[in-house]
């Protein structure tokens, strides 16, 4: 079993990835989620995550981080998630309340007090948490196992700018510290991504399920479709956030080779990962980056965890 830490800013897509992960307890013991602004503001992403908690029926804390990016000002994305970051999912308030412990200080004691190559980090949003982390206390990249981390592009290009992911793009600066803190990392880039659409015959089996967690999985890629549909002109939107769970539970579902990937913090490039996919700069690689997925037995194996629920 393999403890993790989850990292997010839920987002449609996020919430499949935790309810995935919570739904797993044979391949992960979810040490805590951590809340981070980005889809949407903090209070919103912190909510969110009490109520896929509650939906998944676990009792993992949930810890609120950073509010605003390192050094730039938040940008957030209501006009893809909508205005809560959940729209298309009918959730009840939560009664959990996040723990009184800052999400910073959550991963800075843990890390602290962990084995070396104890604890992988999953990060589904803006890096802020992680990069604030490591500027803190540096020592804590020995308890890291690795990092399997939802961001940047590179051959697809930006889908916030022509050159920049979103998660990348909010937070280029604590991008850039985690890319150079010497932690194995595994990018699922918009190169990956946008091979795993949400079709609606892959939707109607969560709705299918008849179950609380299936309608609303159903519900939330219905929403989460429709903007980039509209976009991209595909048949269905690319699920982003699952692709790190997914991967841990079975890497087998993807591909992709070694390289070294450089964060652009300004210029009209701001927020780009640049990737050497063809080892041109001599640059040791530092990443893992996967750019080949089987949608389908993706999807399979969403489809069942979410049928755990």
């Amino acid at each position: 079993m393999r403890k993790i830490i989850i990292d997010t800013d839920p987002g449609q897509d996020d919430a499949v990835a935790i309810l995935a992960a919570l739904a797993s307890p044979e391949d992960f013991e979810v040490l805590g989620i951590c809340s981070v602004a980005g889809n949407v503001p903090l209070h919103h992403t912190t909510r969110n995550s009490l109520q896929l908690v509650e939906l998944a029926g676990s009792a993992v804390a949930v810890y609120a981080g950073c509010s605003r990016p390192m050094v730039k000002d938040l940008v957030t994305a209501e006009y893809v998630h909508g205005p809560t970051g959940l729209d298309g999912a009918e959730l009840p308030d939560p009664t959990m309340v996040p723990a009184a412990t800052h999400a910073v200080d959550f991963l800075v004691e843990t890390l602290l007090a962990a084995e070396p190559k104890s604890i992988t980090l999953c990060t589904l949003g803006p890096l802020t948490n992680i990069g604030m982390a490591l500027v803190r206390a540096p020592e804590i990249a020995t308890a890291v196992d690795s990092i399997v981390a939802m961001g940047g592009g590179f051959f697809e290009g930006g889908n916030v700018t022509p050159a920049a992911e979103f998660n990348i793009f909010v937070d280029p600066h604590a991008a850039h510290v985690v890319f150079t803190s010497g932690i194995p990392i595994t990018l699922m880039p918009l190169d990956v991504t946008h091979k795993a659409l949400a079709t609606e015959a892959r939707v109607a089996p969560f709705r299918e399920l008849g179950t609380a967690a299936g309608k609303c999985v159903a519900g939330m890629l219905t929403f989460f479709d429709r903007y980039d549909m509209e976009k991209y002109g595909a048949a269905g939107a690319p699920l982003h956030d699952p692709t790190t769970v997914a991967y841990l539970i079975d890497p087998t579902l993807f591909a992709g080779r070694r390289c070294h990937v450089e964060i652009v913090r300004d210029g009209p490039a701001e927020g780009m990962t640049m990737v050497d996919w063809w080892a041109v700069t001599g640059n040791e690689p530092n990443a893992t980056v996967m750019n080949e997925v089987d949608s389908d037995g993706f999807f399979a194996m969403l489809l069942e965890r979410i049928a755990r629920l």
